[in-house]
């Protein structure tokens, strides 16, 4: 909840320019500071979400690498070193446009990134903000 409190007190007066800029190194920073392989992973989710949704502006949320359209999360990434889980977590907020039915998918555990996940993961992104 302190991350949640210090992204709360950031400055929200400034450009949405200068708020993705500041967005970016934050998201970065915290990106450098994970163990391996959550780091190689991060660095590889950020790569995907940026090439699949370039209107999505990074930002950290409860201190965890986040991707927002309008201020609002769509999709996370959270570490498995973060809470000592044997998985790493990749998932989306209600905000993302992702329904099908009545249930559907909004986290997916990953272990490691292969080709095939990244092209999931990507079109995910794709279809979440559209």
């Amino acid at each position: 909840m302190n991350f949640r409190l210090e992204e709360l007190k950031a400055p929200a007066h400034r450009g949405s320019r200068a708020a993705k800029e500041d967005g970016e190194r934050a998201v970065l920073a915290k990106i450098e500071e994970m163990p391996e392989p959550d780091r190689t992973m991060a660095k590889r989710i950020h790569a995907i979400i940026k090439a699949s949704a370039a209107e999505l502006s990074p930002r950290l949320w409860y201190g965890m690498p986040a991707y927002a359209e309008d201020g609002a999360v769509v999709c996370f990434f959270q570490g498995a070193h973060k809470f000592k889980t044997r998985y790493a977590t990749f998932g989306f907020t209600d905000e993302a446009n992702l329904d099908e039915d009545a249930m559907w998918p909004v986290a997916f555990a990953l272990k490691e990134l292969t080709a095939a996940e990244e092209a999931r993961i990507g079109a995910l992104v794709k279809k979440a903000v559209r």
